[in-house]
């Protein structure tokens, strides 16, 4: 995306918080606000009939709320990243399950949505530390204490082990550097396995891949605490 314009969409029922989201992103050569929409039905036409890379999504509105449009949208190839004031666990994980590529609070640093932007519209998933926390909160109640309670997995084109290890990375919140630095390999390396864990597992971001993990229990209880310890 270095040399390519990333049309935005913006969805708000406040048009000051658009008009601020707006002009934070129109300051950058590189990104285009193409439309606003104030609630989720008419994002969802916006969306159909003007195509964007990226869409900012708020939750609560009106007409239509921001899960139900992520819902709509999920065939649509815009990636969408929640923007919210609200970071409930059902917020968080209702937003990732239907498709969101990434969720972030709107007390967001200008600087930082602008990063957001740019890494979803790349391909990458972004993720707020309070909405990374409160997702793992809610799959620590949800994935196994041990790995001898590891759900078998089933998948037409099944994982190698070095993709399972890598997914499982993937899960605990290992960045693509991260991962390369972890198993001694290069980047290039990583992110081939990396697109074909989404593609074995049908997930359109690491996002998915990540909740694809917390559902087979690929990752215990023992690993989320001692690597993402509470408090």
């Amino acid at each position: 995306m270095d040399h390519e314009v990333v049309r935005v969409g913006l969805v708000d029922d406040q048009r000051l918080v658009r008009a601020g989201f707006a002009m934070v992103l129109s300051s950058q050569p590189d990104l285009l606000v193409a439309w606003q929409a104030a609630d989720g039905k008419e994002a969802v036409h916006m969306a159909q009939t003007q195509p964007v890379d990226v869409i900012l999504m708020d939750i609560q509105m009106p007409v239509m709320n921001g899960i139900e449009a992520i819902r709509a949208l999920r065939t649509n190839p815009a990636k969408i990243v929640v923007l919210t004031t609200f970071d409930a666990d059902a917020y968080v994980i209702g937003a990732l399950e239907h498709g969101a590529s990434g969720f972030l609070l709107k007390d967001t640093e200008p600087e930082a949505l602008i990063e957001a932007v740019r890494t979803v519209a790349a391909g990458d998933a972004v993720i707020s530390p309070q909405a990374t926390s409160t997702l793992l909160k809610h799959m620590r109640t949800s994935v196994p204490e041990t790995a001898s309670q590891r759900v078998p997995l089933k998948l037409i084109d099944p994982l190698t082990p070095r993709e399972e290890e890598i997914l499982v990375l993937m899960a605990k919140g290992l960045s693509n550097a991260e991962i390369a630095r972890e198993l001694y390999i290069s980047m290039p390396t990583v992110k081939t396995h990396v697109g074909k864990v989404l593609a074995k597992t049908d997930s359109r971001d690491r996002v998915q891949a990540v909740l694809f993990a917390f559902r087979h229990g690929m990752v215990t209880q023992a690993e989320l605490l001692r690597d993402h310890p509470r408090g």
